[in-house]
């Protein structure tokens, strides 16, 4: 579906609906009122009368009538310039603007191609992510992690779910979880590696954050680059490029939420067709469907 907004505007103090200026768009167009109403699907005369009454109520000529046609006065172009101005802002105010971690984030850069939505997609932490959104700037907020969802109370909606695997350089990889005892780890804040953490805290392992990256990215490189070093990667990002352990994938099972944070028709299509048609997408970017 596309969704397009109309414009009104005041003059000088006047209020006008977008129709008048369609119709002063169709007649620039067309250099005819006869045409320009057919082509607006309206009779002659009620595009007579929709001229005539702006320009009683402005004080001047809009169109202008010659032997060869119709055309746009000086001030109606003037008008209809500042019009297009506002469409064109109005236009860009519609692209929206989503927010948020960088697994929900570069999910949502998949999905609104397929689904033929032009966006404006922002990757950071959730808790950014989460500034962003409360001071107006996104018009939908993406949580890797949806502890955040449940500590602000957010009416969230689940569109994948994921789990955390185990990565690092080294040839040979820990079959039990008691051998992550002593290891070394690079950790993401404010992502899902929450949950990895709050595992092995449980089980009393002892272990040891000794870098912090704030990219999946750059912590992958790290750890295949050096084969002391573990990180906790979520299943979609590494799906493809590197294997991993999945000993903690039944504890860090997690889902990934989506949160319209301006609510409009577009937006709500959009997410019909996440949780609709968009799960059989989201199953191959090896994330796992919400049921």
């Amino acid at each position: 579906m596309e969704f397009n907004p109309t414009l009104n505007l005041e003059i000088n103090g006047v209020k006008f609906t977008y129709r008048l200026f369609d119709a002063l768009e169709t007649i620039s167009q067309t250099w005819s009122q006869r045409e320009a109403a057919k082509s607006l699907g309206i009779s002659h005369a009620v595009l007579n009368r929709r001229i005539h009454d702006a320009e009683h109520k402005l004080g001047f000529k809009l169109v202008y009538t010659t032997g060869s046609g119709s055309g746009l006065t000086r001030q109606a172009i003037s008008i209809l310039d500042k019009y297009h101005q506002y469409q064109k802002r109005l236009q860009e105010e519609t692209i929206p603007v989503i927010c948020g971690g960088p697994i929900s984030s570069g999910l949502l850069d998949v999905l609104s191609y397929h689904y033929g939505l032009k966006t404006v997609i922002i990757s950071t932490d959730d808790l950014n992510a989460l500034k962003m959104a409360e001071k107006g700037l996104v018009d939908v907020l993406l949580l890797d992690d949806p502890v955040h969802a449940f500590m602000h109370d957010l009416d969230f909606t689940p569109i994948a779910r994921d789990h955390l695997v185990l990565v690092s350089g080294a040839q040979e990889q820990p079959e039990t979880v008691q051998e992550l005892a002593g290891k070394e780890f690079i950790e993401i804040p404010h992502s899902a590696q929450r949950l990895a953490w709050n595992t092995l805290d449980r089980l009393r392992i002892d272990y040891e954050i000794v870098e912090v990256s704030h990219s999946p990215q750059n912590a992958l490189k790290r750890v295949k680059s050096n084969d002391d070093l573990f990180t906790f990667l979520n299943s979609s990002f590494i799906s493809g490029i590197v294997s991993g352990s999945n000993l903690l994938a039944e504890d860090t099972m997690h889902i990934i939420n989506m949160i319209i944070w301006n609510s409009n028709p577009q937006m709500e299509d959009f997410l019909e067709f996440i949780i609709g048609r968009g799960q059989k997408i989201i199953e191959q970017l090896g994330f796992e469907r919400i049921e």
